[in-house]
Formats: structure tokens, sequence, C-alpha cells
């Protein structure tokens, strides 16, 4: 991206502990299903960052052997930085960077912070990591793999500067141009997309309380409105109608960058109780379409339990316990895996409930009534490792 797009800092680390609270989001802090970029990712092994109330877990991915346990804030969220070793701590200062380790080195919660006023969405894409600032619209990035070379300092970083501050998301995309939500402190409505220079080249005002951010095959981004979703493709954007309206929202997408099928998640009722959904939807990016299935009667699930995984199937670990697995192209789900016992959903959306995670062919999947974890090789759907910890997970991120 050229520099006169943004204003250049290089940030310099703050205290953790400032005043500014965390935003809400019942939608997760990142939904842009990126592999991690660097070599790196070979030599350190997948690890799991698991989050508690007062603390931050660090898994070996493959023994789920606890290799790190540090003090943190009362409620954290977790997202990967994208690289393969790092992932982002968001907390009431900023985006605190937790180095996960390698075999040769320790896991470390370092005291390196990207300052950030409500610190809320982490994207990676294309060889770069966005931070979003729900407090200003801010949108701070840098070169996913610069953390690797970074040690005590944070990486050099290009700010674009907010509008009207708002719960969005950004992303940079690699053509260098600039996809960001467009909102105010009564409400979200759409997307701009500007190129390198800084001039707009995009825009659309028609996706109410616009959430998530999804980018699939041939670098379509896909963003969730409350009645739809639009998809910016080849410099254009298209609003797709839910099947309901007024009200059919998708908030969360999880995508792959070999599929033109988008998974998200879908809510029908826009006064239902609780956090438990009962449809999913399948955006296809190319014929640029939104279909709705519903879920295998019985089988709930929230935000945080979708992902992708082998064949670009969808997996959603659902309430009767199970991982049901979702056919995209198909529309059908087509098997199920018994992995933890049956849960209810939780009473707030920041309650300690189960959620996933994919890394390659296995699962990730928290069950919090148990204080236990579990890794299922989805091509079988066998749990190969399952451990208890000292505490109740909550959020979970995975370095790669």
């Amino acid at each position: 991206m050229q520099s006169s797009l943004f204003r250049r800092a290089g940030l310099l680390a703050l205290a953790v502990g400032a005043t500014v609270g965390l935003s809400a989001c019942a939608g997760g802090a990142g939904t842009s299903a990126a592999p991690a970029t660097s070599a790196s990712t070979e030599e350190s092994g997948t690890r799991v960052a698991l989050s508690y109330p007062g603390g931050v877990l660090v898994l070996d991915g493959e023994s789920l052997e606890t290799l790190g346990d540090f003090s943190s804030e009362e409620f954290t969220r977790l997202n990967s930085a994208g690289d393969g070793r790092h992932v982002m701590v968001t907390t009431s200062a900023g985006f605190q960077v937790l180095d996960a380790g390698t075999p040769g080195a320790e896991p470390e919660l370092t005291d390196l912070v990207f300052p950030a006023s409500k610190p809320g969405h982490v994207v990676t894409h294309g060889g770069k990591t966005v931070l979003y600032a729900d407090g200003t619209s801010d949108s701070t990035i840098f070169d996913t793999d610069a953390l690797l070379a970074s040690t005590d300092e944070l990486p050099a970083v290009e700010t674009i500067p907010g509008v009207e501050a708002h719960h969005g998301v950004s992303i940079a995309l690699e053509d260098g141009s600039f996809v960001t939500t467009v909102g105010n402190a009564d409400g979200r409505t759409g997307i701009v997309v500007k190129d390198a220079s800084g001039a707009t080249i995009a825009e659309n005002a028609t996706c109410p309380g616009v959430h998530g951010e999804g980018t699939a095959k041939d670098e379509v981004v896909v963003f969730g409105c409350e009645n739809g979703a639009i998809v910016f493709d080849g410099g254009e954007i298209t609003k797709v109608d839910a099947p309901d309206q007024p009200y059919g929202r998708m908030g969360n997408i999880f995508p792959t960058d070999t599929s033109a099928l988008v998974l998200g998640d879908y809510k029908d009722d826009r006064d239902a109780e609780g956090y438990l959904l009962h449809r999913v939807a399948v955006i296809d990016t190319a014929a640029k379409t939104q279909t709705v299935v519903d879920m295998p009667e019985g089988a709930e699930y929230t935000f945080r339990d979708l992902a992708r995984g082998p064949e670009d199937l969808g997996y959603i670990l659902a309430s009767d316990g199970a991982i049901h697995v979702f056919d995209l192209e198909q529309g059908t789900f087509v098997d199920a895996f018994p992995v933890i016992d049956a849960w209810e959903g939780p009473a707030e959306w920041q309650d300690a409930h189960p959620a996933i995670k994919v890394s390659g062919d296995i699962a990730y999947v928290t069950e919090p009534a148990k204080n236990a974890v579990h890794a299922v090789d989805l091509t079988t759907g066998e749990v190969v490792k399952s451990a208890t910890l000292d505490h109740t997970p909550n959020e979970i991120a995975l370095t790669r």
C-alpha cells in the first residue's frame, strides 16, 4: 500500500490496564480464515491458546500439554496473528502480543501492545494483519511476518484513520486496496472500498448491521448483513438478499481460499432469546446467492461453533455434543462425530461455552463444563487426544 494512503507510525508498547473497555461482539474478533504465511510454522507446530477468567493458557497442539499460563484481564479475546507463532490478546489497552513459542523457545505473554481504543476485530489476509479499534474506527496494518523479527519492539505499522467510531472491521487486499465498514454510534450501514491512492472505488450502504468479514476463492470478500450479505468482487459490490425478510442476519463468516462457497451463522428472529442458532447460511460468491439450511433436529450452535476443514467442508459443533459435517456444495449434512456432552447455550455471549477451531485435519474443541479440551481428527471423527485443564476455557485461538 502506498504511504499516501496511510499515516505511518512506529507504535510503542503500552502497559496493559487502561480503563477503556472491550467492545461487545457476539461474533468473534476475527472471521477471516487465512493460513499462516511463514515457513516458521513448519518448525513450531500448532499451539493452542485458551483464555480463562484472569489468564491465558498455551498448549502444545499435539500433546495438549500446558506450556504456559499467564495472568491477564478478567475477560480477554484471542485471535491468531497469522504468522504461525503469535496470538493477539484483546485487552483494555489494545492488542497484546502473545508469543506461543516454538520447540526451542518457551511461550511468553510479551509487554508489546498495539494500542487501540476498544480493540475489536483482527483480520489476516494476503500477508497483512489488520487490527480494528472500535473506539476510533482506526485500522492498524502491519506485515504479518514482521512480528517474527520483532522481539523487543512492535513492527512498523500503517494506520488508516477512521471517520466515525463504530464496531467494525477492515481488510487489506493484495492489490493495495482497502475495504472497511461504514457506521457510527447509531448503527452500521455498509462498506467502502478505496484503492492504494485513497480514492473511493466502490461503496454500498444497503447492509444494515454489517458485521464479520471473509475472503473466499479469487479474493472475493463477503460481509454479513441483518438482511443478507454484500459481496465485493472484481471492483463491484453486490447485495445478496437473505431468504427471510426483513430480518435474516449473517454476522460471522467462515470461508476458505479454495472455495467460492462461504459458510455463515444465521439468525432469522430478531427477538429470539439466547444465543443458540438453528440454521446456517451459504453464500455462493460466484453466483451471488444465499441459501439457508436447517441444522439437524436437536442440534443448535453459537458463533463460536463453526469452522471449515478438510475438503472445504463445514464443521459445526452443536449443542448435542457432536461435530456435524456440512457439505456446502450439496447443502446437506453428511456426517456427525460425537465429541463432548450435550450443552446449553450461554446466558451472555461472553460466557464460557463450547468452541471449535481447526488446523489442517485436526479440530480443537473446548468443553468448559469439564475444564477440558479435545483434539479431533476430522477425517475419521476420532478424538485423538483430550486434556483436563486447571481452568475453565473460554476463547480459543490457534497459531496455524
